[in-house]
């Protein structure tokens, strides 16, 4: 069986080693020099910067990858786990350590609104609920047929999957602090706490599962362990070529076309792209899609853009944590200007990695490496990021400066920024989202794009764009799903 996966993000990488454990021949297509995908690395003058996710969650998805093929882990990557989860900032300078410590988290919330204790309690118990049918059950299900989604309604409506996660979160929890900090968790796979679907609360208690870790050596490192092991198990990698076309004899597809004009046949093929890209751009319009398929693809709504700023420092500012959120002032309007108004405000709120709290082995010797995410709104915008995006990465400073880091400015000696244009051109995501489409109900399971394609026979997909959806645990879970339908 001859097998090709385009693309070696987390997912791709993850179904090029599974069905290569099931013994196909596998060929990994990478249009970069450099695997990863969004987990890409870029160095420069001495500092590393992880390209995109670094929060570690349930790496015994990483880890069971290796043991496929009876590795040890251990020999290949380093996961270790973190006491501070995130250090949330508000504007009126508080803090928050969130962490697994149910004893400090306790205390914290009882300091800000001792009432809440007990709410807070019963929310974990109620994610534990959602986590134990939307994550353990049914995130390596592949929902393919409305029967299967018809089958896991009452149990969804049982879970309250119509409320949002901000709407679930504040049923339990009645401090604003509080709110924020406990329905921040869609944010980190593309959504909006306002409309995404309360199932997505299942990230609180599945963070509590196995807590949260970081890779020694960066993210990177992990992809840079995947490689070493495809090599080892017979997997062709071919990096510096992209696939301009997608073979498809009628409903079946045949094999791919690559940059240079060589052609490699395949059984299957499976993609690590953004759906809508592929079915736009790589078969030369020769889509006969349905009706009903169309419709489908058209309604989708797509997750915010992002802003990253990449600087290191010649100081160490050793008072941020390894994960810094800051909230601005406004919340609701803030996310509604990202997601709905497609417009950018001044009263950002971002995230900050710093690995060099962790890892010294990211930066030079004492001096300290970073990177802020801001949710902007995605490419549906026509922001123009060439004068846009000096004008963020100042205001970015400013408040840094102002917030955490005191005299910064005069402290970076190295940075650049990506914008939504990168993820656009570079990672060929439709509108330049940063996790394909927003994970609301509507666009759950049987509602996003299929593992197993509506249109073409011997098509597949892994990814943020399918099901169950971005986030390293989704992708990685992505996969599992081929390894049942292939």
């Amino acid at each position: 069986m001859n097998s090709v996966v385009i693309g070696s993000g987390f997912g791709g990488i993850a179904a090029a080693l599974r069905l290569k454990a099931k013994g196909h021949k596998v060929t990994l297509i990478e249009k970069h020099s450099d695997l990863g995908g969004r987990a890409r690395v870029f160095k420069k003058n001495g500092f590393t910067y992880d390209g995109g996710p670094t929060v570690i969650t349930a790496p015994y998805l990483i880890n069971e990858l290796f043991e496929l093929f009876k590795k040890n882990p251990k020999d290949y990557i380093e996961l270790s786990p973190l006491k501070i989860w995130y250090q949330f900032v508000f504007e009126d300078s508080s803090k928050f350590n969130y962490s697994g410590d149910e004893t400090d988290m306790k205390k914290q919330i009882e300091e800000i609104n001792k009432d809440d204790v007990e709410g807070y309690e019963k929310l974990v118990n109620f994610t534990k609920k959602i986590f134990d049918k939307g994550f353990t059950e049914l995130a390596a299900v592949p929902f393919d047929k409305p029967s299967i989604m018809i089958k896991q309604l009452p149990a969804l409506l049982k879970l309250k999957s119509y409320k949002s996660v901000y709407s679930l979160v504040s049923s339990y929890i009645k401090n604003e602090k509080l709110r924020r900090i406990l329905s921040m968790h869609p944010l980190l796979v593309g959504g909006n706490p306002f409309t995404t679907t309360s199932i997505y609360g299942l990230i609180l208690y599945l963070e509590k599962k196995w807590g949260i870790h970081y890779s020694m050596g960066g993210t990177g490192n992990i992809i840079k362990g995947f490689e070493k092991l495809m090599n080892e198990v017979g997997i062709e990698i071919i990096k510096g070529h992209e696939i301009t076309k997608i073979i498809s004899n009628t409903k079946k597809v045949t094999g791919v076309q690559l940059d240079d004009e060589s052609i490699i046949e395949a059984n299957n093929i499976i993609c690590n792209a953004d759906p809508p890209a592929v079915y736009e751009k790589m078969f030369n319009g020769n889509n006969d899609n349905s009706l009903m398929f169309k419709w489908k693809k058209n309604r989708m709504e797509y997750s915010m853009g992002l802003f990253v700023y990449y600087f290191g420092t010649k100081k160490t500012f050793n008072d941020i944590e390894h994960h810094t959120i800051k909230f601005g002032n406004k919340y609701k309007e803030h996310l509604d200007d990202i997601f709905e108004n497609k417009k950018l405000n001044n009263d950002i709120s971002y995230y900050l990695h710093r690995p060099s709290a962790t890892d010294k082995s990211m930066a030079p010797p004492n001096q300290d490496c970073f990177y802020v995410l801001v949710p902007v709104p995605n490419n549906q915008s026509k922001i123009n990021w060439s004068d846009e995006g000096e004008k963020m990465k100042n205001l970015v400073i400013d408040k840094m400066e102002k917030d955490l880091m005191p005299n910064l400015r005069e402290n970076i000696v190295e940075d650049f920024y990506l914008t939504p244009d990168y993820f656009e051109k570079d990672l060929n995501t439709k509108y330049g989202s940063g996790f394909s489409i927003q994970p609301k109900f509507s666009q759950s399971a049987y509602f996003r794009f299929h593992n197993k394609s509506e249109i073409y026979d011997g098509l597949y997909f892994v990814g943020a764009g399918t099901h169950p959806g971005a986030g390293v645990p989704g992708v990685l879970s992505s996969a599992k799903i081929i390894d049942k339908i292939l």
